[in-house]
């Protein structure tokens, strides 16, 4: 039987409403018949776990409030697709419903899924159920449960990679919620037109949820399985991560890691992102049960009062790595063995065109920032669309927002190459690496959380710093940018070579000193920079590695070696001369 009862402080609201809803259920079902244009607020919380969060277009809430009129409230939807692994059909329909009954657009993201925006609340049942059509669902795409699980989307024929996506689909069924509150919302049978009801999910005494319980997790919960030379997902990001242990050409196990997690509250001290600790190793066989133990760890210790220090990160911090890993074994009934000396090492973006070792070839496809959509400068969904179309071979959504085009023939290369030009796309041979390499959250206008711009943003800031680049003899190099609008650090922003984090309107805190590896932190450089001097502080900090770099040393390790006081000292030492704009 689960507990999810670990603290004396009063549960905060959302427990409440969790512990209330009848796996999920809540009025949500009410709700939808209602003709309002928004959910009642408790069931907003419920519907995050249904894969969907209520948000308004920010851009229209002052000509709207001059209007005397209601915000604008439409419905993001995201999907829940382990290793962002769809066939062509399942792309392409989400295609069609972004053009149906979204906004026209759609954003791979940072955690290989898709996300689609501005579903008015009268068209989301019809939504969801599309998705669940194509043998996809929504269900744990968000809430406080495990989410979408990553792994490295590098298709090749070869039993490395088998196992590595068998962990990653078995981690996503094993942890994800039972509840039959879903299927009875959102999933009608196509020929009777009938909900498809799944016994009696809403009785509370029945042990419908054997992992979550009935208030499931304390916060999100993320997970990857990753390779050593292949860092591509940030594992060391995720609350729980598989570090393949490989010996002759065969995974014989994982360095387990724990406590990632990249959100904070700047005003609050009390909160911070981490980087996951190691755990432990384990043998493949074990990886399902650790994973459990680990969540059952954090399910019945987690803070249920205070929801800003309630992710996993916390509850290490606060006992130490020695303490997790003891009650990780309690609940396992066998201690862990001692991690190997494996770790990541290497990172490969897997854009362009890269062979599958069975003589077919993959060609990964560079989304600016994801978003998938048709301007008057390029048309990327009807680019997408085509060659989706005329390929028809599996798709692969990478953790960097970009996709991956499978199982392609050597013949295919002039085709793919047509349709790009076509539609007036930069391939990704010829994207820079600044670009190829950065990433945004989606921030205005349409987060509710977010301060600043982000993904509107960074695309002309890096026009600019091609230029500076380019003039510094730098355009070669390899590393990290990453912007969000707010400080929660959804682009993982805290261990990039260079983040630059919303802090206030049109402000951000500037970091610098992560690494293409994602596996350290950065540093705050420079605090409230405006958008308008970010350019030339960067640049500043360009000319500065340029000179003082060691051989081959990357951008990030170049900040992390000299500290960051003395790059501040370095850089106010620069003439304006002396500086490359």
């Amino acid at each position: 039987m689960t507990k999810n009862v670990n603290h004396n402080e009063k549960p905060n609201a959302v427990e409440k409403i969790k512990a209330e809803s009848r796996w999920l259920a809540g009025r949500i079902a009410e709700d939808l018949q209602k003709d309002t244009n928004q959910f009642e607020k408790d069931n907003l919380q419920l519907l995050k776990f249904h894969g969907t969060y209520q948000q308004d277009n920010r851009d229209l809430r002052s000509e709207l409030r001059k209007l005397g009129q209601d915000k604008a409230f439409s419905m993001m939807i995201r999907c829940r697709i382990p290793g962002g692994r769809m066939t062509a059909k399942q792309f392409l329909a989400h295609l069609d419903i972004c053009e149906l009954l979204g906004n026209s657009t759609m954003k791979i993201t940072t955690r290989q899924t898709i996300q689609l925006h501005g579903v008015v609340k009268q068209d989301l049942r019809e939504t969801i159920r599309r998705i669940n059509t194509l043998g996809l669902s929504t269900l744990a795409a968000c809430g406080d449960v495990n989410r979408n699980v990553m792994c490295c989307p590098a298709k090749r024929n070869d039993s490395i990679r088998e196992e590595l996506q068998r962990l990653t689909d078995e981690l996503a069924e094993s942890l994800a919620p039972q509840t039959g509150v879903y299927r009875e919302l959102w999933v009608k049978d196509e020929q009777t037109g009938e909900e498809m009801m799944v016994g009696d999910v809403r009785s509370a005494d029945e042990e419908v949820e054997p992992l979550y319980g009935p208030t499931y997790l304390p916060r999100k919960f993320k997970c990857g399985v990753v390779l050593p030379e292949d860092n591509c997902i940030d594992v060391y990001t995720q609350d729980l991560g598989f570090i393949a242990v490989v010996r002759d050409a065969e995974i014989v196990g994982y360095n387990v890691i724990v406590g990632g997690g990249m959100g904070t509250t700047p005003s609050q001290k009390k909160t911070f992102p981490a980087i996951a600790k190691r755990l432990g190793f384990c043998t493949p066989e074990q990886a399902i049960e650790v994973a459990k133990a680990v969540l059952i760890v954090q399910r019945d210790n987690g803070n249920r009062a205070d929801r800003k220090v309630a992710r996993m990160k916390y509850l290490i911090a606060n006992w130490g790595i020695t303490r997790f890993r003891n009650e990780v074994e309690n609940v396992l009934g066998y201690p862990l063995k001692v991690c190997t000396d494996d770790d990541v090492h290497g990172v490969d973006d897997h854009m362009g065109w890269q062979s599958q070792k069975d003589g077919r070839w993959s060609y990964g496809l560079c989304i600016e920032n994801g978003r998938v959509r048709d301007t008057d400068a390029s048309k990327i969904k009807s680019a997408l669309r085509e060659l989706a179309e005329t390929l028809g071979t599996e798709i692969r959504l990478a953790g960097n927002q970009s996709l991956i085009f499978c199982d392609l023939e050597e013949s295919h290369r002039d085709h793919v190459s047509q349709i790009l030009r076509k539609h007036n796309l930069h391939s990704s041979e010829s994207t820079s690496l600044v670009r190829r390499f950065s990433m945004a959250c989606v921030a205005l206008p349409s987060c509710g959380l977010a301060i600043t711009e982000a993904e509107r943003r960074l695309p002309g800031l890096i026009d600019e710093l091609e230029s500076v680049l380019a003039k510094l003899g730098l355009n070669s190099e390899r590393f990290t940018i990453r912007m969000t609008g707010c400080p929660n650090g959804c682009a993982r922003p805290y261990v990039a070579d260079v983040a630059l984090v919303g802090k206030a309107v049109d402000r951000y805190t500037l970091f610098v000193g992560g690494t293409l590896l994602g596996n350290r932190m950065a540093e705050i450089y420079q605090d409230m920079v405006s958008a308008d001097e970010l350019v030339s502080e960067l640049t500043r900090v360009f000319t500065i590695y340029k000179h003082h770099r060691n051989v081959g040393e990357a951008m990030g390790d170049f900040c992390h070696r000299i500290g960051i006081e003395n790059l501040r000292a370095h850089c106010a030492e620069l003439k304006d001369e002396e500086v490359t704009i």
